[in-house]
């Protein structure tokens, strides 16, 4: 097994549709959660890890993603583009302004 350096969770929970947070899995976080792990495996990154997560506790925000060990916060649109920007970001440690919703760094 390859070391892991980086471990990207994404919300994939599940709330009742009136509820007024919303939730992730509605907007569609399971497809984007497969997006990112094939975006980045298709590179060939093999110390980067992405897996599903219950409530990160953001979902009025959107999608939730986040990054550890460095504790980035993503917000990410079922849109090709910021999918491709967030997992470019990932690789090359760097921080995405365009969806960030909190940094350590």
């Amino acid at each position: 097994m390859n070391e892991i350096k980086k471990h990207v969770f994404v919300c994939v929970n599940e709330r009742n549709e009136r509820n007024p947070k919303g939730c992730c899995a509605s907007k569609d976080s399971l497809k984007i959660m497969t997006q990112l792990k094939r975006t980045i495996k298709d590179k060939g990154i093999k110390d980067i890890r992405v897996n599903k997560s219950g409530c990160l506790g953001c979902c009025e925000n959107g999608v939730s993603c986040v990054i550890y060990p460095e504790g980035t916060w993503y917000t990410i649109p079922n849109k090709e583009k910021s999918i491709l920007e967030i997992s470019e970001s990932i690789i090359n440690g760097e921080i995405s302004k365009n969806y960030l919703m909190y940094s350590d760094k």
